[in-house]
């Protein structure tokens, strides 16, 4: 006769590379059974990373249960405990990824079904676990590196996430209607992120702009930067809106409030934002700080060395109506409260020229600077000889994060390049951008926020990220 008893049950698996908490289930079927013998069907289904092997194990209720011959694995037995170990050929289990193997046998007085499964040595009994998190690194600048406390080198590897600059001036909330809780972080590490730019509002910090503002704003900041660090994950906190009317060009966004971007921001506010941001954040320099987003002051000050020094100097700048906030004041700003955290300064020409960087960069008394570049396949310096003639002196001297980088397509080609390139030369990169936007001009990663990467840019970046380590 046929017997319809089974057993199913669900849990975690974790695969030799696992690094979240995931689920499995596991399904045990007699699928007959006549006079001392019976067959018996297993599956499991892999609800998590990739596997790159698996062990199967059960314990038979009785003592009579004996396995007689398996298929579909490697099969024993050691008194009532059977044990089931992959084949070459079915060794690797995909994501939702199913394993169907089985085996004959014999009982006697009884033929009861196993009270559990494992795989590879973890109980699948519908609890989900939580592995271990290991915290983001405190981190500092070693000569042209980015170091941890221990001094061991680490690369800022990950993408950009916008929405803090502008949803709180628009209409849009916090971070544009986006989840911002441990799901959605999990998501990001699936694809091997470990650092993540956030765009802020320099109005919506200090609360005179946008809702939320003000302590709202900045403790939803503040408890989004403490979930990522617990995962691992590096915040980089960018002023990317100010406030400033800049009219020296006819294209340029003429508010004066912080609804877009401008040239350089300016005395009145960023120094009061970056105190009150390094005052939230020091103490943990697992937090790294982005000084100001896209520079490009020479198009006020028409001349590059003038906008070189109202870069790093500010006060009065050619072509500007309002007192400028150098890089100089602002480094001072964070510096005066006491924070040693990482600080990231910027170039001309939206940061993606960097010639005179070293001559021009602020004084920092920690020596915890580093150069920040942009790089689209749009920008000036776009090719591998302005890569090698530029930035890889420049990267000899002091440690360089590509903070933003894309192209002006949804193909992955130009990004292939760049960090290909950067991994020889022991850059940090971070990629534009971690929103569901839909890929049409390029610049956008992912179709929506359970990761599912765009076709081309999302998947080419993904596959990349999942071969690195910050480490290495």
């Amino acid at each position: 006769m046929v017997a319809t008893a089974a057993l199913t049950v669900a849990g975690l698996v974790t695969g030799p590379a696992a690094t979240a908490a995931t689920g499995c289930t596991a399904k045990y079927t007699v699928t007959g059974q006549w006079g001392s013998g019976f067959g018996a069907e297993v599956s499991f289904t892999n609800l998590g990373d990739r596997l790159t092997t698996w062990t199967l194990e059960f314990d038979f209720p009785a003592a009579g249960q004996r396995v007689s011959q398996g298929w579909s694995a490697d099969w024993s037995q050691s008194g009532t405990h059977v044990t089931a170990k992959s084949l070459s050929w079915n060794s690797e289990v995909a994501t939702k990824g199913s394993v169907g193997l089985g085996f004959n046998g014999s009982w006697s007085d009884a033929n009861p079904v196993p009270a559990s499964i494992s795989v590879n040595g973890v109980k699948c009994d519908g609890t989900i676990i939580d592995p271990p998190k290991t915290p983001a690194p405190q981190l500092r600048v070693q000569g042209n590196k980015i170091v941890t406390a221990q001094g061991k080198p680490y690369r800022l590897l990950g993408v950009d996430r916008s929405s803090g600059e502008f949803a709180c001036v628009q209409g849009k909330g916090m971070w544009d209607g986006g989840p911002v809780d441990q799901t959605s972080v999990n998501a990001m590490k699936a694809w091997n992120i470990h650092a993540l730019r956030i765009p802020l509002n320099e109005e919506c910090w200090l609360g005179t702009n946008g809702s939320p503002s003000g302590a709202a704003y900045q403790q939803q900041v503040k408890d989004y930067v403490n979930l990522l660090v617990a995962n691992g994950i590096t915040p980089i906190l960018d002023l990317h809106w100010t406030w400033g009317e800049f009219t020296g060009v006819d294209w340029a966004c003429k508010d004066v409030t912080a609804t877009c971007q401008k040239p350089i921001p300016s005395a009145r506010n960023a120094p009061r934002f970056w105190t009150g941001v390094a005052n939230a954040f020091k103490g943990n320099n697992a937090v790294v700080f982005d000084l100001f987003n896209e520079p490009w002051p020479e198009f006020g000050t028409v001349d590059r060395e003038a906008g070189w020094r109202c870069l790093r100097d500010g006060g009065t700048c050619a072509g500007f109506s309002y007192e400028v906030a150098g890089m100089q004041s602002m480094l001072d700003a964070v510096r005066s409260t006491g924070a040693t955290n990482i600080v990231m300064v910027g170039g001309l020409e939206w940061t993606n020229d960097l010639r005179e960087w070293t001559q021009y960069k602020p004084h920092d008394p920690t020596g915890n600077l580093v150069a920040s570049w942009h790089s689209y396949s749009f920008n000036r310096c776009a090719a591998v000889d302005c890569w090698n003639t530029e930035i890889a002196p420049l990267a000899a001297q002091v440690p360089v994060v590509i903070g933003e980088m894309g192209a002006d397509n949804c193909g992955y080609d130009y990004v292939d390049a760049l960090t290909k390139w950067a991994d020889t030369h022991g850059l940090s990169y971070l990629a534009w951008t971690w929103n569901p936007w839909g890929c049409t001009q390029g610049g956008v990663l992912i179709k929506d926020w359970n990761g599912t990467p765009e076709p081309g840019i999302g998947e080419g970046y993904k596959a990349h990220l999942l071969t690195q380590d910050p480490y290495a």
